[in-house]
Order: C-alpha cells, then sequence, then structure tokens
C-alpha cells in the first residue's frame, strides 16, 4: 500500500510537506504543490481519512440516522441529504434504526467511535434523549429531520404537521364524511404527537365530535393492522367511521389490505387518507390521497444545516424550518378522480 513516506521519497520533500499538500495548507508553494499531487496521482494513492483528522481536526465524513430505509419517505431523505453532501465534498455514513431506541443508542457510539464531523438524524421519540446527549456532550453538531425530541436544543427540518393535518381532515370533510379515525404513530414520537393534537383541532374546528376510540396509536412500521381496522369499523358507542387517516404511507398502505381483506371497498365504504406518497401498490386500486411532503429538500436543507454548524457558519440561534406538503387526491377519498 502506498504510504506519503514513498510520496515523500519520490518528490524529494518530506513527509510533512506531503501532509500539507493532503490537507491543503497555505504554506506550501505551488510549484511543490502541483509537484506532489501529480505524485500522488501517478501512485494512486487515496490518504487516510483517521490520519488526516489527527491533524485537521476534521473527518470530511457526516452521517444520516433514520428510522426505516424500507420507507420511501426517509430513502428520499437519503437521496437529498447525499446530494448536498456531496455538494460541499463530504462522504455520508448511513444508518437505520428499525425505529428502535438501543439500536439507535450503538449507532451513536460508532458514529463517536468514527469521529464524524456531525449527525443529520430522524431520532426514533422520546427514548433518544439519552444518547442524542452524548453527541452534545462531545461537541458533535447534530440537526433533527422530520422529528425533534424534548429536551435538547438542535436546528430542525420537517413538514409542517399542523397544516398537513388540516387539510387532509379539511379534503375528508368536503366530501361529506362526519366521522374520521386517525391511526397515529407511537405517542414517543414528536411528529405523531403533532399529528394527534393537530387532527382533534381540525375536527373541533369543522364541528366534528370525536371519542378517544377514534384515535389508535401504533407502530410506524408494523403491527396487527387486520385487527386494528376491525376494531375500528366494528365501533357501537362513538358510530362506525366512514373515512381513516394514516399517519404515514406505511400505515396507509397496510390499512387498505385490511380493508380489502374484510371485502369493505375504497372509497364506497369507507374513504382513506394518509400522510407521504408510497410507491406504487400493485393490484391495488384505488391509489391513496396523501399529503406529499418534500422528503428530498427535507434532506438536502436538513444537511446544508449540519455543514453550516460543522464549518461554523450557522447563527447562534437554533433555526427551524417547516416545509409545507402537497395533497394529491385519488380515488381513496373521490370515486370521480383518475
Amino acid at each position: 500500500m502506498v504510504t506519503i513516506y514513498d510520496i515523500a521519497k519520490k518528490a524529494n520533500v518530506s513527509p510533512m510537506t506531503v501532509s500539507r499538500v493532503i490537507n491543503h495548507a497555505p504554506s506550501i508553494s505551488e510549484a511543490t504543490r502541483r509537484k506532489v499531487e501529480a505524485i500522488i496521482q501517478e501512485l494512486d494513492y487515496i490518504p487516510n481519512k483517521q490520519a488526516r483528522s489527527l491533524t485537521s481536526k476534521e473527518t470530511k465524513i457526516v452521517s444520516l440516522v433514520i428510522p426505516d430505509i424500507s420507507n420511501p419517505f426517509f430513502t428520499t431523505i437519503a437521496r437529498g441529504a447525499e446530494d448536498k453532501a456531496h455538494q460541499f465534498g463530504y462522504q455520508l455514513l448511513l444508518g437505520n434504526t428499525d425505529e428502535q431506541a438501543d439500536k439507535e443508542s450503538r449507532y451513536i457510539d460508532m458514529l463517536l467511535s468514527a469521529q464524524v464531523d456531525g449527525v443529520l438524524i430522524a431520532p426514533t421519540g422520546e427514548p433518544s434523549l439519552v444518547h442524542l446527549r452524548k453527541l452534545a456532550k462531545r461537541k458533535v453538531p447534530f440537526v433533527f429531520a422530520d422529528r425533534h425530541v424534548d429536551g435538547i436544543a438542535a436546528d430542525l427540518v420537517m413538514g409542517d404537521n399542523a397544516e398537513t393535518t388540516r387539510k387532509l381532515v379539511a379534503h375528508l370533510v368536503e366530501q361529506g364524511h362526519r366521522k374520521i379515525a386517525l391511526i397515529n404513530g407511537p405517542d414517543t414520537a414528536s411528529n405523531a404527537r403533532e399529528r394527534r393534537q393537530a387532527f382533534t383541532d381540525a375536527l373541533i374546528l369543522n364541528g366534528l365530535q370525536w371519542a378517544p376510540e377514534d384515535i389508535i396509536e401504533t407502530h410506524f412500521r408494523q403491527d396487527n393492522f387486520p385487527d386494528i381496522v376491525r376494531s375500528l369499523m366494528s365501533l357501537t358507542l362513538s358510530g362506525r367511521p366512514t373515512a381513516i387517516l394514516a399517519a404515514n404511507n406505511f400505515i396507509g398502505v397496510n390499512t387498505l389490505r385490511a380493508l380489502r381483506e374484510m371485502n369493505l371497498r375504497v372509497p364506497e365504504d369507507i374513504a382513506v387518507a394518509c400522510f407521504d406518497d408510497p410507491e406504487p401498490i400493485p393490484d391495488y386500486n384505488p391509489f391513496l390521497t396523501v399529503a406529499a411532503q418534500p422528503a428530498y429538500d427535507m434532506g438536502f436543507i436538513g444537511m446544508q444545516m449540519l455543514i453550516e454548524r460543522i464549518e461554523g457558519k450557522a447563527p447562534a440561534a437554533k433555526r427551524k424550518v417547516l416545509l409545507p406538503s402537497q395533497l394529491i387526491i385519488r380515488k381513496s377519498t373521490q370515486q370521480d378522480v383518475e
């Protein structure tokens, strides 16, 4: 393996000079820089990132930690984050937590060991507080994407949960629905709490009644959706809903599947709408009405905010960016839409 000592010998300079060229030190003459860079290219030398970090205090490596790589929403966030990181000369490490706080904690420990320059993270929920404090204690910059954690200050880029929920509820009300149920994520996740609050606020704003059994808390990734939907469709005290609002695309798709198993037609028997736009669903008609969040922009802007923190270009005050969603009306809520 080629080392800086090989480069130094061939260029007839000291190893320190080679190190300064690699780290773009300004004290090297242009002629020396060109000579060393030519030999680096000739010998196909790849600088050791960890060795460089000992002198520069930077690895030029950032991380994105997301809760579900199988969800198209988060893969699109990753695409935006990677594009922005690459634009600024950073490499991206990706971590997938599967919505598990203990797995997230192990990733944080690994990233600290790898001495990454910063972390863009969609935390699993409130249990994330303990290991996020590790980043803060080590002074590793981090930015929240999609979700945040109470009790710890950081820059945040996310969808406008309140406005998006109002849009979805208003659409369902316009279609004549007066009994709407919510299948939500876990209350430990900030976006689930915000969507629940916005949902009840929107119902009250539209003069509609709701009962606690109209809102079911579930897992963003996996759960027994046939049982969940069956429980909603068997409500008697508060009445059976005529529409279901799903808190993310995974919940929305699995709600459709559960309704199909029950031989219930969508939207004739019950309407369904959800947050985020899923991948095309084979064999499913109608397609879902959704509030599509700008996931790519979320990753792109979040990474920009992170790099500004890393490079000392961000303001002292923590920033919060709310991104609007786009309501896309399809057949799951309106029969006459293609």
